[in-house]
């Protein structure tokens, strides 16, 4: 990769279509930055949370949380696995974000634009110095609208819950596929119509449905057109 101009892949889709798992794997495969930007929604969901900025049944103090956007800061470290940790403020909060109760919160509070302007800014200086790969809503729509490979990953609801199921089992949360489905159905809807940077596929995007694809089809699939997207950049 020294000998090549370094590339900026944006990785966009609906909410547990497998996003993250594909941008890690292929940001270690090809030695670039990994950045979760759905990490750094879910970090705010947090602090909102536990500054009491989320009402019992889910509304958002959006005013006080634009006051305070200043005080949070976003950061991720490396764990001698291999894998990425979520810093807010410091702390280590990975696990926690990953929960029930972040994910059915997180939705509203990535819809106020306020949120979104502060983490896109955040998001296009981790890109400055390009080789980097990014996953999440949008970004290959806002965040990099010049980026050299875009992809768009979906999935029907119901796939995508069963993977999510899988996945909070594995870590030992205790959740029932309905919740599930019906916290990625309410996700969907949110991220489609909110007026700052919905979800939308980009018109240069390659578009993937990976339901009946494994990892390592996935990860085939998506390192031939890094390939490609490498070839045209240097050509």
């Amino acid at each position: 990769m020294t000998d090549s101009k370094k590339i900026i892949i944006a990785i966009d889709g609906f909410s547990s279509s497998g996003k993250s798992t594909m941008a890690k794997a292929l940001a270690r495969r090809i030695g670039y930055r990994y950045v979760d930007t759905g990490a750094m929604y879910r970090a705010v969901t947090l602090f909102a949370m536990r500054e009491g900025l989320i009402s019992p049944d889910g509304v958002v103090d959006a005013g006080e949380l634009e006051r305070r956007l200043p005080e949070i800061a976003i950061s991720f470290a490396l764990q001698p696995d291999g894998t990425q940790h979520t810093l807010l403020n410091g702390e280590d909060v990975e696990s926690e974000i990953r929960g029930m109760e972040v994910s059915n919160r997180v939705s509203p509070v990535s819809a106020i634009a306020a949120v979104r302007r502060d983490l896109v800014a955040k998001q296009q200086a981790f890109g400055r110095e390009r080789g980097i790969v990014m996953d999440g809503r949008d970004i290959g729509t806002t965040v990099f609208p010049d980026a050299e490979l875009k992809i768009f990953l979906d999935a029907p609801a119901e796939c995508r819950a069963e993977r999510r199921v899988k996945e909070l089992q594995a870590k030992g949360q205790q959740v029932s596929y309905d919740e599930v489905l019906a916290n990625v159905k309410s996700r969907d809807h949110i991220d489609q119509t909110r007026e700052e940077s919905p979800l939308r596929r980009a018109e240069d995007a390659i578009g993937l449905d990976n339901s009946s694809m494994t990892i390592p089809q996935q990860d085939e699939w998506l390192m031939a057109r890094f390939a490609e997207a490498l070839e045209k950049a240097n050509s």
